[in-house]
């Protein structure tokens, strides 16, 4: 075994803290629907702000960040908008806010106050459902997958096979790992629901920002006493039609994976992340814990500070880490072992660089954080699905009185059912970064043409949201087979045209959406957008009414945020790398977007709600 006593008394002290968080907020959560999905809307923004960076300070998330780093330099804090990280901008501006308004339990339950309740509506209601599922399940075999991959490194195969007795095929020994962690994830969320999810996030931040400091001092330190061997361009974020990263003078198995990963005309890649991310982002967020954390704040100021929150908590910690593995690896590469199966796996850079560099006692402490990061992401995700399970399923359709014992019950079931196919979905995945491509290109572009409109559109309807979700599914789920070897990036256009035009046809050649519901909601949420017709009608019913006329200055805003969020990400690089000038300014810039952003923004979101 290739982890020392104190760090493995550590890991398990950790994953004993968990069953009892679970034990401890069981009886609570028992206490209504509301209690175990949404922690009864009790928490302050801050504590769920906590839990939803912790929770997106996921192990699988790291170990492919870690690579990036390693492999593309500074122009590595670009790819992440493939998710896109900046997301978080539009929600903190002006979308949490919309979303809180509602007053609702899931992103499904939210299409009823959209759309009405007639036949069309519960199709739009049923397949959001769907999508949610899918995702879910997506999400969960993605960290099921590399948490197997990472705990592989620190307990081999080989030491654990004597105590058990079967045997195991070394491609799904990942797996079996991955399988074991489940269980505390499982056994927690289940049990307490949203309260013991934010609670334990919360201990895995604090284990996380000790380790992230300890990380990038000791890559700091080594760093004084070396040079970084690293091709021209990878000091610098800025870049051309082409990466132009040659490696092949230091080490040609780097431009290897840069081919599999396709980023080489990355002019082309970034446009196509910049033109996906911006209507992922206007379309608010996919049915998961993020979704979830907004509903479960106290109000909609709360809802904003929680999104705006994250980049703060999240950015700086998590990068001076992922910052300080990458160049401990670079400077101790032969000393890694990334061979899996006869061939170089660069995803083993962070865990093999964990077991070279950490310092005992330091190890065990990183690695309950980074397991508890795993366990956050994967309860939160396993909560957020059971949610749509529970509340859009189980209660809607077949016992809409059932009691609060029953409704945990059910609530239990589907936890294990959910967790049972991830666990199959991940036995075909073949690594970290395919789930993830599938994931932010497929899924994520599938949901995008129709959660765009509902926002900003009045006459869309849920015809047109129903087709529109199918048409953006059926390529999701196809194009991966019809398009092999291709970016999934790169077929987003043609998915999100065929979802389009599902979208326009089936609103056009359906009615509009019954005008009391859509003035119900046009008061409620007050978006901006095309809802001229709805505004005159609110407004000749009640001329007190206040339009909402923002849209120039939350645009200004998410641009402003979304410098403010990028100066966050690159300043730990930098100051990891001992560049004092890029340091500087990066922090300066982030320094005045918040002064903008507290002047333009939080004065004017605390004086309008």
């Amino acid at each position: 075994m290739k982890i020392a006593g104190i760090d493995l008394a550590i890991i398990l002290i950790y994953l004993a803290s968990t069953i009892f968080l679970g034990l401890y907020f069981k009886k609570r959560a028992q206490q209504s629907k509301n209690d175990y999905l949404l922690g009864g809307n009790s928490m302050p923004w801050y504590m769920l702000g906590l839990s939803n960076a912790s929770g997106m300070f996921d192990i699988s998330g790291t170990m492919w960040l870690v690579t990036l780093l390693f492999v593309y330099g500074l122009k590595s804090i670009w790819i992440p908008w493939l998710w896109p990280v900046f997301n978080q901008v539009f929600l903190m501006i002006f979308l949490s806010v919309w979303l809180r308004k509602s007053n609702v339990t899931t992103g499904a339950e939210w299409l009823h106050t959209r759309f009405g309740y007639k036949l069309d509506a519960r199709l739009a209601h049923g397949v959001i459902v769907v999508f949610a599922i899918i995702l879910g399940l997506g999400y969960l075999a993605y960290g099921f997958v590399g948490i197997g991959k990472f705990i592989e490194i620190f307990i081999p195969w080989e030491w654990l096979s004597q105590y058990v007795p079967f045997e195991i095929s070394e491609r799904y020994v990942p797996h079996f790992y991955g399988l074991l962690l489940t269980c505390f994830a499982v056994f927690y969320t289940l049990l307490g629901g949203m309260l013991s999810i934010v609670w334990t996030d919360v201990i895995q931040y604090g284990l996380m920002a000790i380790s992230a400091i300890l990380v990038g001092v000791l890559a700091m330190n080594a760093l004084s006493d070396s040079s970084l061997v690293v091709p021209d361009g990878w000091m610098t974020p800025f870049f051309g039609g082409h990466l132009n990263l040659d490696w092949s003078t230091i080490n040609a198995e780097v431009n290897q994976k840069i081919d599999s990963d396709g980023y080489s005309l990355f002019s082309l890649f970034f446009g196509m992340m910049v033109f996906k991310g911006i209507l992922v982002s206007l379309a608010g967020p996919a049915p998961t814990y993020d979704m979830q954390k907004i509903l479960s704040s106290r109000s909609p100021k709360e809802a904003a500070l929680m999104s705006g929150s994250v980049s703060i908590i999240l950015m700086p910690l998590r990068y001076f880490m992922i910052a300080g593995f990458g160049v401990l690896a670079l400077l101790n590469y032969d000393k890694l072992d990334l061979v899996v199966s006869g061939k170089v796996d660069f995803e083993q850079v962070l865990p093999s660089a964990i077991q070279q560099f950490v310092p005992v006692g330091w190890m065990g402490l990183l690695l309950a954080g980074l397991l508890a990061a795993f366990m956050g992401t994967f309860a939160g995700t396993l909560n957020a699905t059971q949610a749509y399970i529970v509340n859009d399923i189980y209660l809607k359709y077949i016992n809409p009185k059932a009691e609060n014992k029953k409704i945990a019950s059910i609530s239990y079931l589907a936890g294990i059912m959910m967790i049972a196919i991830s666990v199959v979905l991940g036995l075909f995945a073949g690594d970290v970064n395919s789930l993830l491509q599938w994931i932010v290109s497929g899924l994520y572009g599938s949901y995008v043409a129709a959660n765009v409109l509902k926002w900003y559109w009045w006459r869309f309807n849920a015809s047109g949201f129903f087709w529109g979700m199918v048409f953006g599914l059926l390529p999701a789920l196809t194009f991966p087979y019809l398009f092999k070897g291709t970016l999934d990036l790169y077929y987003f256009p043609l998915m999100l045209l065929l979802s389009t035009i599902a979208c326009i046809a089936g609103t056009l050649l359906t009615p509009a959406t019954d005008v009391d519901t859509l003035k119900a909601f046009y008061k409620r949420v007050q978006p901006w957008g095309f809802w001229g017709p709805i505004k005159e009608k609110v407004m000749a019913e009640d001329p007190g009414f206040v339009p909402n006329t923002n849209f120039g200055r939350d645009m200004f805003n998410v641009g402003i945020g979304v410098i403010w969020q990028t100066a966050l990400v690159a300043f730990p690089i930098y100051l990891v790398l001992s560049k004092a000038v890029p340091t500087i300014v990066c922090i300066s810039i982030a320094i005045v977007c918040s002064v903008i952003l507290k002047k333009n923004w939080y004065d004017k979101l605390s004086s309008e709600l």
